[in-house]
């Protein structure tokens, strides 16, 4: 009797099958290659780039990114810094009161205002040893432009307030003379408009030698000497010549502002504004 001969077609198709399904099991557990990573967009890279700044502000991003568009010659840095201090909207814009009020760092500026009712602590008056009558900065102040005025007198130098405090209204009647004899626009170079003089703070004195126009004190030696003496008392020139774009008004050579000495010492080292100074921090 013949043997009947297996058909061996089923037997290899269901050997087939069972090593395909073998073989998708093995390569379904074999590791994945990792996803090929997206290049980050220019705008994305940017972002990255100014988050690793200490003083970056993530309420600014948007703010960041517009001015840099306008600004593409400045550094992240620049950017960040100017915009943090309000520059990339027009001044008296998007102004907000200051902070820090009756402190040396408080802030008072074109962005930065304080009310028509704020009246500094501890005003005193500064001795006519060293001041026009009627001079007045808080006490802090006061003593260390006291301390800075008679050493530099004992330098031979005459150093003295011409114009210190001053209040909410004086600041309106100033501002107006100026808004009729040279028109608002160049008013607003050289002016405060009332509540954004930071004379109103008590920690800002004007200063001259008692023989030349303030306006001249740039000439003087009196003006050398506060370019190398002034930040050890705490004082710092508030209006550069190289800087009109941060503080927004034009170079004044006689114009002072308190920070105190550690502070004062920093601007200086750095060749900084206060503006800054605190965007920075």
């Amino acid at each position: 009797m013949k043997k009947r001969k297996i058909k061996k077609g089923p037997k290899i198709i269901l050997i087939l099958l069972i090593c395909l399904i073998l073989g998708i099991g093995i390569i379904s557990l074999l590791p994945k290659e990792k996803e090929q990573k997206q290049e980050p967009t220019k705008e994305e890279k940017l972002i990255n780039d100014m988050k690793k700044i200490s003083y970056y502000r993530k309420e600014n991003k948007e703010r960041y990114l517009a001015y840099q568009k306008e600004n593409d010659s400045l550094s992240i840095e620049e950017i960040i810094t100017q915009v943090n201090i309000g520059i990339d909207k027009p001044y008296y814009t998007n102004t907000k009161p200051s902070e820090n009020l009756n402190t040396n760092l408080i802030l008072v500026n074109k962005y930065n205002y304080v009310t028509e009712d704020y009246i500094p602590e501890n005003l005193e008056p500064i001795d006519t040893t060293y001041a026009r009558s009627g001079m007045q900065l808080v006490t802090d102040a006061k003593y260390a432009f006291e301390e800075l005025s008679q050493n530099a007198k004992e330098d031979g130098m005459t150093i003295l307030a011409m114009s210190s405090y001053r209040s909410y209204d004086y600041q309106v009647n100033l501002y107006n003379n100026y808004v009729e004899s040279d028109g608002k626009e160049a008013a607003d170079t050289y002016s405060a408009r009332a509540g954004y003089s930071e004379h109103q703070t008590g920690l800002a004195v004007d200063v001259y030698n008692g023989v030349v126009p303030y306006t001249s004190f740039e000439e003087t030696e009196e003006f050398i000497w506060m370019q190398e003496n002034a930040y050890k008392y705490g004082f710092i020139l508030r209006f550069p010549k190289d800087k009109t774009n941060i503080t927004g008004y034009q170079y004044e050579s006689w114009h002072y502002r308190y920070v105190g000495k550690e502070v004062a010492e920093n601007i200086h080292k750095n060749n900084l504004t206060l503006e800054e100074y605190l965007a920075k921090k």
